[in-house]
């Protein structure tokens, strides 16, 4: 083997990528290290207002598919599986990358969050991955890779976090279940876990710029983890190599979650 083959290679795999909202969001440094490795994409974008910022974006990835989608118009969730369908057949990668609360709840106390906040951020935040993982089941009979973005916050208190804490903590639980039931069939579920990144959804955190300052000061690495970080090792979960990898929480943060 030539020692300037890659490690491993995603050539063939084609790829659902949702999330990705400008250059800075965790779903599109996950699309950049599939695309390298050879995979094919199909990314989508919210709406017609976020399409200006991906399109360019997923065009210059190459992807084949370029679609609306908001996760909880189920209607919009079909289309976008429905020309995956009549497009590649099959699906080997699916990245989740989306979550939302509404702002009131987001920047209140747990205690206080309304019913229909709660709601809202379980259901855009967690069952639509559900959802998306239903749908793409029977896309992938030979295996396949799911994959969400999850936070530190889950575990512990993060002070601001607050109710995305829990729903987190759903997302993972969710996670495992998921490896359990899919695991026979060869598809496995993973939550990536980066430390605080400046993202596009981290802004509508309140304090957000002082809790990275926090955790870069802390981590082992004294550097927060990147787009990249997160997306190179997407990647290898998405590789063949990576099969019997499943239904764990990953965390990508220079090491912070092993400081007390």
């Amino acid at each position: 083997m030539s020692i300037e083959s890659p490690m491993f290679s995603l050539t063939g795999k084609r790829a659902l990528v949702v999330g990705i909202a400008n250059d800075h969001s965790i779903a599109y440094g996950c699309a950049k290290a599939l695309r390298a490795q050879g995979a094919d994409l199909a990314i989508t974008y919210l709406n017609a207002k976020a399409e200006p910022h991906v399109r360019p974006l997923a065009e210059a990835l190459g992807a084949e598919l370029i679609l609306p989608m908001d996760a909880s118009d189920d209607a919009q969730m079909d289309a976008v599986f429905a020309a995956i369908t009549e497009q590649w057949g099959a699906l080997d990668v699916l990245v989740h990358s989306i979550a939302y609360c509404p702002k009131e709840d987001l920047h209140g106390r747990v205690v206080d969050c309304s019913r229909e906040g709660f709601v809202v951020a379980m259901d855009t935040s967690v069952h639509s991955f559900l959802r998306m993982i239903r749908r793409a089941e029977p896309l992938m009979p030979n295996g396949g890779t799911c994959m969400t973005v999850s936070f530190y916050g889950s575990e512990k208190v993060v002070d601001h976090y607050n109710i995305m804490g829990p729903v987190k903590a759903a997302l993972e639980s969710v996670t495992r279940y998921a490896a359990a039931e899919l695991g026979p069939k060869g598809i496995s579920v993973h939550a990536l876990s980066p430390g605080p990144m400046k993202t596009r959804a981290a802004s509508g955190i309140g304090h957000f710029d002082e809790l990275m300052e926090q955790t870069a000061a802390r981590t082992p690495t004294h550097q927060l983890a990147t787009i990249d970080d997160v997306g190179a090792y997407a990647a290898f979960l998405a590789s063949r190599e990576a099969a019997n990898v499943t239904g764990a929480v990953h965390p990508i943060d220079g090491g912070y979650h092993v400081v007390g």
